[in-house]
């Protein structure tokens, strides 16, 4: 609405939501007094749910899930940079092996080329605790980080991305295909999540735009 020139308040807005029986979609909510959890002995909890950051490629988040289908499942892991909320890299295949997260991984590392060290934060699932993952993280200048066992918390974000999709999209569907899967997650990540899903995190707009404006204010300066 305020793209369009419109004035309206947030409690106005809801008032109107509410007797046209309409609710929006929440994210994760901040739950400050569950600690627990032991710690990896991979790498320590560096996160340590500093989900804010102040600009591109200082901390990623990574996690993957899985999709039903007709065929079996359909995994998918993303990485995302924390300072945007934008999906960098992404991977979907029909096997959790440590080739899923690495390739969603190489795909971030060739999006965005960062030229600094990047901290790349995870739970402590097999693919992120295998030799394969470590020495890929090494050998491309990042660092580990990862979430307490059995914490979920310590990575709510990538959670809160996995909620949104599954309620936003799939919302207790049966793809019949994995090829039918992947082409509505690839559509919902490049064509609606980065480019135009509204973030509260983000004042209000779209990851992709979000990074514009940052970009574009650095070079004013």
């Amino acid at each position: 609405m305020k793209d369009h020139g419109e004035s309206c308040g947030k409690n106005r807005v809801y008032r109107i939501m509410k007797q046209a029986g309409l609710r929006s979609q929440r994210g994760y909510k901040r739950h400050r007094g569950f600690k627990s959890g032991d710690l990896s002995h991979v790498a320590p909890n560096i996160l340590d749910r500093e989900f804010e950051v102040d600009e591109p490629n200082q901390s990623w988040v990574t996690d993957f899930t899985y999709i039903r289908t007709h065929e079996g499942w359909l995994y998918l892991t993303i990485v995302m940079d924390l300072f945007s909320r934008q999906v960098v890299g992404w991977s979907m295949k029909s096997s959790p092996k440590a080739d899923l997260v690495i390739d969603a991984l190489m795909m971030a590392l060739w999006r965005r080329k960062p030229k600094d060290k990047v901290l790349i934060h995870s739970d402590q699932g097999v693919q992120y605790t295998c030799s394969d993952w470590r020495t890929f993280v090494k050998d491309n200048n990042l660092e580990l980080s990862m979430s307490r066992r059995g914490n979920c918390h310590d990575n709510a974000v990538a959670e809160s991305f996995f909620s949104c999709l599954k309620t936003e999209r799939i919302k207790r569907k049966i793809f019949n295909t994995r090829n039918e899967a992947r082409s509505e997650i690839f559509n919902y990540i490049e064509f609606f999540f980065n480019p135009t899903r509204r973030h509260g995190n983000n004042d209000g707009v779209s990851p992709i735009e979000f990074e514009r404006r940052y970009f574009e204010e650095l070079s004013i300066v």
